[in-house]
């Protein structure tokens, strides 16, 4: 493990170890020059590789030829911030054991840990890496589709920019709602070589994975959005026993009308707007008539999941889900106007139905008449049977 250059003399000492502190002395004639050497050794736990909200601990050792000096420990992150660590031990002059702070995604990267010491004399840095699985997605993000339309889901991961060497696996979940059964969709695993793998493993949905995907992305596509696929979609990541996960929620969009089919002269329907769940504080519904004034508009109120307008015209409407000024997605809904001879149609068969109605009314209560005139008769033939039947004869008076 050493070697001597034969031109500088110097000498050089591969595969460092603790062992190897002492004295070394180079002796040319005459003239010797010693040299002690002190040999730092620090690990970090689980090897650098971690989840948010991972708590890592360092472990600095130092072994010298004589009483290891007391040692100023400072850290720095990945982004050259100070890094303040708890001591988990009484700390002694030759092993230090720090804990550090959760970390997020964002810390991936090179770390120092900067080693001060003024007898000896030591200013030395060590470099560390710091790997943190995660996702570059917000922890809530919202998406917007419309009913019939594709929506398509895609959670970034950081694995392939913090070059994570290690295997990992993931599922994705669907709830529909915070706090509801979650039902499994798929699940992947991703190799140390990145190379990635999935499986569905539910038929509640029309899923499909990408046949291409961009690298480091787990991608799903809905091809036929139905109202009912609305709600939190879950994607974890897994190492060693733990997980971190990153959530999409899909807010689907529908437009119908009450009463269906053609407008009728002088009769008005129904225009409904609604989404399959509250929206937040800063976005809305509106109706609004193509070509039409600012009267023809109706926008939903805070915390509405709908909103209706009234209509009496034909024309083409618009609902617009609007958030922070700008349209998310839309839905028209075409009013077309019936032909008169429908609503004449529509009035002769009222009409034509109504006097059908009223004679088999009158039908009825005849009959019923008839019937109960009958019952009448009966009953008095039959008191007269059993009468002659108990040899009863009736009187005539003169």
């Amino acid at each position: 493990r050493s070697h001597i250059d034969p031109s500088s003399k110097h000498l050089k000492l591969m595969d460092l170890r603790m062992s190897d502190v002492g004295i070394y002395t180079c002796a040319y004639g005459s003239h010797t020059v010693t040299i002690s050497l002190h040999v730092f050794n620090l690990t970090v736990s689980s090897d650098g590789y971690f989840l948010p909200s991972d708590v890592p601990e360092l472990t600095l050792m130092q072994n010298s030829t004589h009483r290891p000096p007391d040692l100023n420990i400072t850290l720095f992150d990945s982004n050259n911030k100070t890094v303040r660590p708890q001591l988990l031990q009484n700390k002694t002059t030759q092993k230090y054991t720090l804990k550090l702070k959760q970390l997020e995604a964002t810390d991936s990267g090179t770390w120092v840990c900067h080693i001060h010491s003024d007898s000896p004399p030591i200013n030395h840095n060590i470099f560390f890496d710091v790997k943190v699985l995660g996702f570059q997605n917000p922890d809530l993000e919202r998406q917007y589709a419309t009913v019939g339309s594709t929506a398509t889901l895609s959670w970034h991961l950081n694995s392939h920019e913090i070059q994570w060497n290690k295997d990992f696996t993931g599922e994705l979940h669907w709830a529909q709602h915070e706090g509801a059964t979650a039902h499994k969709l798929l699940d992947f695993n991703i190799t140390a070589q990145g190379q990635q793998h999935e499986m569905i493993r539910s038929s509640r949905f029309q899923l499909e994975i990408p046949k291409s995907t961009p690298k480091n992305t787990m991608e799903v596509k809905l091809p036929k959005v139905h109202f009912n696929y609305s709600g939190q979609y879950l994607c974890q990541l897994m190492y060693e026993g733990k997980h971190t996960e990153s959530k999409i929620e899909l807010v689907v969009m529908k437009v119908s009308a009450n009463p269906v089919g053609p407008l009728l002269r002088g009769t008005s329907m129904t225009l409904i707007c609604q989404v399959s769940s509250h929206l937040p504080p800063n976005a809305h519904l509106r109706w609004e008539r193509v070509n039409g004034t600012q009267m023809d508009t109706k926008r939903s109120k805070q915390n509405e999941v709908k909103v209706e307008v009234n209509v009496s015209a034909a024309g083409l409407w618009n609902c617009h889900l609007i958030e922070d000024g700008h349209r998310k997605i839309s839905l028209n809904y075409p009013v077309e106007e019936a032909p008169a001879w429908t609503s004449y149609v529509v009035i002769g068969a009222s009409v034509g139905g109504s006097v059908l109605v009223l004679s088999l009314v009158c039908l009825c209560i005849i009959s019923g008449v008839r019937w109960q005139q009958r019952r009448q008769r009966a009953r008095k033939m039959a008191q007269a049977r059993q009468y002659l039947l108990e040899n009863k004869t009736c009187q005539c008076h003169q």
